[in-house]
């Protein structure tokens, strides 16, 4: 049986925690940040969790993490 190759695109967007969570950044910090205030950008920061429905889809495309 050959190797599953791993999704670059996917490794370098999450990563996953002990408890199998999947760590990701939150969107709508690339542009436009001048339009959005302070508040939304300082939680914006913050790393986000995948929604449980995504995360089967997620370790289809990271078979080794």
């Amino acid at each position: 049986m050959p190797k599953l190759k791993t999704s670059k695109t996917a490794a370098k967007r999450f990563r996953f925690t002990k408890n199998g969570n999947v760590k990701m950044k939150h969107s709508m910090m690339n542009h436009n940040t001048g339009l959005k205030n302070t508040k939304l950008k300082r939680s914006l920061r913050k790393a986000a969790i995948a929604d449980p429905t995504n995360v089967k889809a997620i370790r289809k495309m990271m078979p080794y993490s």
